[in-house]
């Protein structure tokens, strides 16, 4: 009987120490090949181990939360007969005679060299339990709608607006009480109440005219939805503008209405229990938060880019109307059917487009490049475009690799597989790595534009803000049009206010132009 000691890898170039999560395996468990033995929290990701022999588990050597250096011993696993096996916790002398040590080289495998064996996944990951828990609430049972098409979301909503509507109809005239048919009804669709703007879109043409600031209200406001998810909006007091429209014209949907209803829920049951009773000490009321993984690398990052790097930022209004209108083709082709496609796609193909047109923004500043304090400047000659992502982890920066050889329908399934993996928590730390160029994209958070931080070893990152209906000013007239704002900070030690200025100006005209990508 041989007993193996399973050293903790490098499971990404470069990484020193990982927390043991869970361990997935106890001691007398049998294993095989590439059964998964824990799970650990790099300073990239949450990783799943493989085993990469099998045998009976002998001893866990290190207990779960507690980080250790790459190339410790983390699990002992004998090798042999069940019965040899079963009693080798009992007997530590023979074992130690016959033990050895491994160590996988699984951060120097290569792309092609890692693929996963038919076994099952060399180096697997996956989210923690409690990620897939909180995930799983994006679709609750949630809002329950009547064939009258009222949602009751709690108990007493339509009794307690029905005593509302009795109490006026006692009030007003026979002739105008409301039948018992609309009883129910109008209670629900006046309780929320109505934005300022609201009662100057819904006036005369002839009012409206005389009111400037009346009609820019009204551009303002209108948001696409069909009659029935206005209705639902309105039953659920939710404001159109406050949804991300995911529909194909650009309107909002009864599906987003429900994922929007469901994080408000979830950000109310936890409002609920936050605040700590004031009898209790303060000392005791205070909530302790651990800084490591993700988290402690993400900040260490930010914090070096934020010092060493002189950040410039700046900012350009975008009319993206066409760009809405391009998306709309997008979802309704057949070479897109069963692609989820949106304008983030158009702005990754621009930044890829603008990039090559002003070459220093795909690049990183090296120190000390040749040894005797000198620094130089590296231009990529290829794009691996990092996408940030926020996920229960923390901030995560995947990226694409050689994007601009990549088609628009290849670049779209490329941007839905990172965008899945993200935020199932299964991210491989080989890639985040080697990013030339970043984008946010802080509009699907319903953010209009911030001044984002450089990604180390990078000297550009675009901010995507909100794309929604605004005034705009075309040919001397007033009309509504789908606006955004873009945010870009640049290392100013490689791109100077003109360069910025010419990147940024290109991207925009993207936007505003999608036909411009065919040139």
């Amino acid at each position: 009987m041989t007993v193996k000691k399973f050293n903790l890898p490098d499971v990404g170039e470069g990484l020193t120490e990982a927390e043991v999560v869970a361990w997935k395996v106890k001691p007398g468990d049998t294993v095989a090949i590439n059964d998964v033995l824990c799970e650990i929290e790099t300073a990239k990701s949450l990783v799943e181990l493989p085993s990469p022999f099998a045998g009976t588990v002998t001893e866990l050597l290190v207990e779960e939360g507690i980080t250790v250096e790459v190339g410790t011993a983390i699990i002992a696993v004998s090798e042999g007969q069940d019965g040899d096996a079963q009693a080798a916790p009992d007997a530590p002398a023979p074992a130690a005679v016959a033990e050895e040590t491994f160590t996988p080289l699984y951060g120097k495998l290569t792309a092609e060299a890692g693929e996963q064996p038919a076994g099952g996944p060399l180096v697997g990951s996956g989210p923690k339990a409690d990620a897939v828990k909180r995930r799983a609430r994006k679709r609750p049972a949630g809002a329950v709608v009547e064939a009258a098409g009222v949602a009751e979301n709690a108990e007493g909503t339509v009794q307690d607006n029905q005593a509302v509507l009795a109490a006026k109809a006692a009030e007003a005239p026979v002739s105008q009480r409301p039948t018992p048919a609309r009883a129910v009804v109008e209670p629900l669709q006046q309780a929320p109440a109505a934005p300022a703007a609201q009662p100057s879109a819904q006036q005369p043409a002839a009012t409206r005219g005389a009111a400037f600031g009346g009609t820019i209200s009204g551009l303002v406001n209108k948001v696409l939805a069909k009659p029935p998810v206005r209705k639902f909006a309105r039953d659920l007091g939710i404001d159109l503008a406050d949804v991300v429209a995911t529909g194909q014209r650009g309107e909002v949907t009864r599906e987003d209405l429900v994922s929007y209803q469901a994080q408000r829920d979830a950000e109310l049951d936890q409002a609920d229990t936050f605040w700590g009773a004031s009898r209790k000490p303060q000392e005791q009321r205070v909530e302790r938060v651990p800084v490591k993984g993700v988290r402690k690398a993400t900040a260490k990052a930010m914090v070096e880019s934020a010092f060493s790097a002189p950040h410039v930022s700046i900012f350009v209004d975008v009319d993206a109307s066409r760009t809405m209108e391009f998306v709309k083709r997008l979802k309704v082709s057949r070479d897109f059917d069963g692609i989820k496609v949106s304008p983030l796609l158009i702005l990754a193909k621009a930044v890829i487009w603008a990039a090559a047109r002003n070459p220093s923004v795909n690049a990183t500043w090296v120190e000390d490049a040749d040894g005797k304090g000198g620094a130089e400047i590296q231009i990529k000659h290829f794009m691996n475009l990092g996408i940030a992502a926020a996920t229960p982890r923390g901030l995560m920066v995947p990226n694409i690799k050689d994007a601009q050889d990549l088609s628009l329908k290849e670049l779209a399934l490329a941007l839905n597989e990172l965008a899945t993996k993200a935020r199932a928590g299964k991210t491989q730390p080989a890639e985040m790595q080697g990013g030339t160029l970043t984008i946010t994209n802080i509009g699907a958070l319903g953010i209009d534009t911030g001044t984002p931080i450089i990604n180390p070893g990078e000297v550009a990152i675009i901010a995507f803000g909100t794309i929604k209906q605004k005034p705009w000013v075309l040919d001397g007239e007033v009309i509504p049009r789908w606006i955004t704002t873009l945010g870009g900070s640049f290392d100013h030690r490689v791109v100077d206010g003109d360069l910025s200025a010419r990147f940024m100006a290109d991207v925009a005209a993207i936007l505003e132009e999608p036909a411009l990508l065919l040139d």
